[in-house]
């Protein structure tokens, strides 16, 4: 029988993060190992018996754990650092955390391949999302006209999303950059690869998005709606998997299952 994969999770204390322990305790092909949290809390949802390394430091959970794969659910303000040490000791990282860049994701390929392991960073980790995205993607090749306006829960610290970056720079791919004119006003939306991006923080919200692309007469809306966190989980699961087959530093999880 194949080993199960060990698995860290950086930022198990947060909503994600707990769901996200829930998750792979409850999968077969993986092993929760260790978490890592900036202050211990205290009902991390461990199953009893398990034996879970929950540590503060970096380096230190590393060496006690001896994992796989390095699942990053923290912030912009952490996650590089971290990310770059897990490369450094050859895990692979999943990165579901936002805040890096196209520069990041390229460097973290190079650091990936010196070490001959694999690497995801997954804007979004929801099927469903990643299917608005991809039909979005479809749309631009008819649709000169398109905006996004994403939702998500007062909470959430980045704007736009990294789902809604993503999906702009999918369809700018298929899309002339002629045909993306630049709103004069800021109320019009912040542009990222020409397509504008509004974004709303509000209570009772978990993650939404919708593209609007308007024609001579007509709208076509995409609109994806996570109305819990349980929505990412199987994307996780896939994820901490499919990253030990890969070379290199993957962006987007669609590469993976599509």
């Amino acid at each position: 029988m194949t080993k199960p994969i060990r698995v860290v999770v950086a930022g198990a204390a947060g909503k994600m993060g707990q769901a996200a322990l829930t998750a792979i305790q409850s999968d077969e092909r993986l092993q929760l190992v260790g978490c890592l949290v900036r202050h211990t809390p205290k009902n991390l949802p461990i199953e009893k018996g398990r034996e879970v390394v929950v540590e503060s430091q970096v380096q230190s959970l590393l060496k006690q754990t001896e994992p796989d794969v390095w699942l990053d659910l923290t912030d912009a303000e952490s996650v590089k650092k971290h990310v770059d040490i897990a490369i450094s000791e050859g895990v692979s990282p999943v990165v579901g955390a936002t805040g890096y860049n196209m520069e990041q994701v390229e460097a973290w390929d190079q650091a990936c391949r010196e070490k001959d392991i694999g690497g995801l960073a997954c804007p979004n980790f929801s099927v469903g999302a990643l299917l608005m995205m991809r039909f979005a993607k479809e749309a631009a090749r008819f649709f000169q006209h398109i905006e996004i306006v994403e939702y998500h829960h007062a909470g959430k610290k980045d704007a736009p999303s990294g789902t809604a970056r993503r999906t702009a720079e999918m369809i700018s791919d298929e899309a002339l950059p002629s045909e993306r004119i630049e709103p004069p006003l800021q109320s019009r939306g912040m542009m990222v690869a020409g397509i504008p991006i509004h974004s709303v923080r509000l209570p009772g919200l978990v993650a939404h998005q919708e593209v609007l692309c308007g024609g001579v007469g007509e709208l076509l809306t995409i609109r994806h709606d996570s109305l819990s966190r349980d929505s990412f989980m199987p994307g996780i699961l896939e994820a901490c998997v499919a990253v030990k087959e890969l070379k290199g530093m993957v962006y987007g999880l669609e590469h993976v299952l599509f």
